[in-house]
């Protein structure tokens, strides 16, 4: 089926659609690069920025409207299939080394207006609130309403494609792109700190991580923080991960591990097709609130003030002294959101839910509880929150990329299993990818001009708060 991307639409936010949409309003569409056609998933599952009835939630015991209208909708739900895909799935379904090769040597022309593309997860708060509450505006950048993506592999697409300028990322995947595929990419912040868990079915008999033996797992990305921090925690309870089709036999210290976007891991959860999963919020609040789920563990009690997604830029954007001034205004608007966001959460909950702005397809309360529901009372049992001495939320809005962190990633992505090839990691050294793919210079500057940020206690309250040993306690 050939795809395309349209290029304008009578709705408020710019869309990116393919072939089938049923939307009526799609005018002008144009094909896609050859080069990119190898990126796009089979059946993508991209959003258009309009209020999708697949993932509101008519607040019902039986969580049917999701249900109903979700699964058949994008048939989602047929994992064995998508297990069985392998190699792949090893970038959830898409990209591939030559798309990227004729792109080494490239030159990007320079468009200062602002284009953010996101996943509807509170991850990508940063970003929308920098936009939303004239945050860019103010450092006299113009910025584009942002665009809403259902998936992490048309985001990527996307990105790689030109369509946006400025995006939040999953923390290794930018590793792959750099490293693996050669694309100029550079993170040039983080977007938040912790903001995750791990959400298992109230009848799945799991109440530690030793009883995912035999067990079905979800996560969003295979080069995700999710992945990383999920099999880091079974290996230590003595369950192997596996890459298997869903009908396949497992031993009972195996646990199944495949990818599912965010916005199918509650309904697949609730019809248990699946026994829990590690996602970004707000996808654990409405488990728990929609899907039978429980939070296991929040992975920000797991790994202190953890990177998850990152802010990323084309390189040209990044590190060419010409735009210099222009990213510095953007990471200023970046700095300021985030501190808003810290002293504002209930209030920008509201904003960035369907109730508000509808930047997200979600109620306030399920945005308020991904964004202020954590309390060691109301998550002891299981025990969810272990570490109640680090000061932690649910989810944190702190900007500086320790290397230090960057260096654990590259290390744990070596002893992760992945659906496709990790061979491009053995040439690479945590320091060199610490120092070759990120940019400090923009954010350290906006960070210094504004010292609230060290209140954060995933930033070292004694000594250079640019420095920090990561604390990873299971």
């Amino acid at each position: 089926m050939k795809k395309y991307l349209y290029e304008e639409h009578s709705q408020p936010r710019p869309l990116v659609h393919v072939d089938g949409c049923s939307c009526g309003t799609c005018g002008k569409a144009r094909p896609i690069d050859p080069r990119m056609q190898k990126m796009m998933p089979d059946n993508p599952d991209i959003g258009d920025g309009m209020e999708d009835p697949n993932l509101e939630l008519a607040y019902d015991p039986l969580f049917s409207s999701v249900l109903g209208s979700g699964v058949s909708r994008r048939d989602m739900l047929k994992m064995a299939g998508l297990s069985a895909l392998g190699g792949m799935a090893g970038m959830g379904g898409m990209l591939s080394s030559s798309a990227f090769a004729a792109e080494k040597k490239f030159s990007k022309p320079f468009d200062p207006v602002v284009k953010i593309g996101y996943l509807p997860i509170t991850d990508a708060a940063t970003l929308l609130v920098a936009h939303e509450m004239g945050f860019f505006k103010k450092e006299g950048i113009q910025s584009e309403p942002p665009t809403l993506i259902r998936g992490w592999s048309p985001l990527v697409e996307a990105f790689s494609s030109q369509r946006f300028n400025l995006t939040h990322m999953l923390i290794p995947v930018p590793i792959w792109m750099r490293y693996n595929n050669k694309f100029p990419v550079k993170i040039t912040a983080w977007n938040h700190t912790n903001g995750s868990g791990i959400i298992v079915h109230k009848s799945s008999g799991i109440s530690s991580p030793k009883d995912f033996g035999g067990k079905q797992f979800a996560v969003p990305y295979w080069y995700s923080i999710h992945n990383i921090i999920s099999q880091k925690i079974l290996r230590e309870a003595g369950i192997t991960p596996v890459v298997r089709p869903q009908n396949a036999k497992l031993a009972p210290n195996e646990c199944n591990f495949l990818v599912l976007n965010p916005p199918d891991m509650p309904p697949a959860l609730a019809a248990r097709q699946i026994d829990g999963y590690c996602v970004a919020e707000p996808f654990n609040a409405l488990g728990e609130l929609k899907a039978g789920g429980q939070m296991l563990r929040f992975t920000g009690d797991v790994w202190k003030g953890h990177p998850c997604c990152v802010v990323i830029m084309h390189e040209d954007d990044a590190m060419d002294p010409a735009r210099a001034a222009w990213a510095q205004g953007v990471h200023n608007a970046i700095v300021e959101a985030q501190l808003y966001i810290t002293n504002n959460k209930k209030a920008m909950a509201q904003m960035l839910s369907k109730d508000g702005k509808k930047y997200m397809p979600f109620p306030a309360e399920v945005v308020e509880r991904a964004m202020l529901f954590y309390s060691p009372a109301d998550y002891a049992t299981p025990p969810a929150i272990k570490h109640p001495e680090w000061g932690q939320s649910r989810i944190n809005f702190q900007g500086w990329p320790y290397p230090s962190a960057t260096k654990y990633v590259t290390e744990e992505l070596k002893k992760t299993l992945v659906g496709g090839d990790l061979g491009f990691l053995n040439d690479l050294t945590p320091d060199f990818v610490a120092k070759d793919l990120v940019n400090y210079t923009y954010i350290k500057k906006a960070l210094n001009a504004n010292p609230a940020w060290k209140k954060d206690l995933s930033v070292p309250q004694k000594g250079d708060p640019f420095v920090r040993t990561e604390v990873i306690e299971l």
